[in-house]
């Protein structure tokens, strides 16, 4: 039984962060039913290629991105513009503890699938809408995209090389960030919501912006403005608050070496040969590093050209400084500790036995995580869900 299973979900989200945060609650036990528009469905059904191959390596359908988002639900195909559609969405919302929905805003009163409407049927629906900028503000009807909200809300800023280097210039993050910290931040409200229900007996709209949870997630960038007055800019791979906290260049490569405090700056330099730069007034505590930092790295970075990536991690983690390398996705997912904490899983698919997918990383010693089913293809719990 997972933490989950006696919730169920109706998600009417499509693309990334609504279909993200209903996984995590399909992977955690929860009921999910994803409806689909007859007439193609989620649009990321089409994002390829890659396509996932049949068993005889033949190409299908079903796209590699749709894939990574739709696991541990049931495919329903319903026409929400029809009356019968809606009436069928409507019984289904009785009959659920959530919903996930990721219209614009007010797109869903259209038909009869808002939130008032909805909770005056069921008043103990958890109502989660995810849009661009929220269901207030000016911004609030303008359709909201991850790569668009990475620019509107500094993420794009403070990614990528820094002025004056090659390859300056703001970058996005490579994946669909802020989509993705969305949807963990659905999970966050929605279990709020279900936990605060116990004690009500009510559910409650839960409102999520990819805007606002980009603003939330600069962290550290966020408060180095707010509270020290710094408007942070683009680093490349060092940090704005710590120093070294970067990526280097070995005899044959690029490695991380990741210093968090005076201790390992010695350990470090020790480990380079140039032990004395942890007593020069320059360099001896972070404060300075960082004032520093375009003294010091030249001369770390020297040192660093003398030695293959794997000598210098081996050193590094001898002597208890942090380091590492920077692996391809192919070298992530043939890493041994990947393969031991269960972070590529197998779920057989009617048209491929052997899917592998990405795992889900929360290790539950009660009610762990299960894998029940394979992304659905369109449609295919249709007759057994209506």
């Amino acid at each position: 039984m997972g933490a989950l299973s006696h919730i169920r979900v109706l998600d009417l989200s499509r693309i990334l962060a609504g279909p993200w945060a209903s996984q995590m609650l399909g992977d955690l036990g929860a009921d999910v039913i994803k409806v689909e528009n007859p007439a193609g469905g989620d649009d990321t059904r089409r994002w390829g290629p890659p396509y996932m191959a049949d068993e005889h390596g033949e190409a299908t359908a079903e796209a590699a991105y749709y894939l990574c988002a739709n696991r541990n639900k049931r495919s329903v195909c319903i026409d929400m513009k029809a009356p019968e559609g809606q009436a069928q969405l409507r019984e289904l919302a009785a009959q659920s503890d959530v919903l996930i929905e990721n219209f614009k805003v007010g797109g869903a009163a259209k038909y009869g699938l808002d939130y008032a409407s909805l909770s005056a049927i069921n008043p103990r629906l958890v109502y989660c809408s995810i849009t661009g900028f929220g269901q207030t503000g000016p911004l609030a009807n303008r359709p909201g995209y991850d790569f668009l909200v990475q620019a509107m809300g500094g993420l794009m800023s403070v990614t990528g090389e820094r002025d004056g280097k090659p390859g300056a210039g703001p970058q996005k993050v490579g994946v669909a960030l802020t989509d993705i910290m969305t949807g963990l931040y659905a999970v966050i409200g929605i279990q709020a919501a279900l936990a605060e229900r116990e004690h009500s007996g009510l559910g409650q709209h839960v409102d999520l912006a990819l805007l606002d949870v980009t603003a939330a997630t600069l962290a550290n960038q966020a408060t180095n403005y707010l509270v020290g007055g710094m408007n942070p800019t683009r680093l490349g791979n060092a940090h704005p608050n710590i120093v070294p906290y970067q990526s280097f260049v070995a005899s044959d490569g690029h490695l991380i070496v990741a210093v968090g405090n005076d201790g390992q700056f010695r350990r470090y330099v020790e480990v380079l040969g140039v032990p004395e730069l942890a007593d020069d007034a320059r360099f001896s505590t972070n404060s300075q590093r960082v004032a520093n930092r375009d003294a010091l790295v030249p001369l770390l970075q020297a040192r660093m050209l003398e030695r293959g990536k794997d000598e210098w991690i081996a050193l590094l983690e001898q002597a208890g400084v942090p380091a590492g390398p920077i692996n391809t996705v192919a070298e992530v997912f043939a890493e041994p500790q990947i393969q031991a904490r269960d972070m590529q899983v197998n779920l057989s698919h009617p048209l491929n036995p052997d899917l592998q997918l990405a795992g889900n990383p929360i290790k539950l010693s009660r009610t762990p995580v299960e894998y029940r089913r394979p992304p659905p293809q369109l449609g295919e719990h249709t007759d057994e869900v209506i």
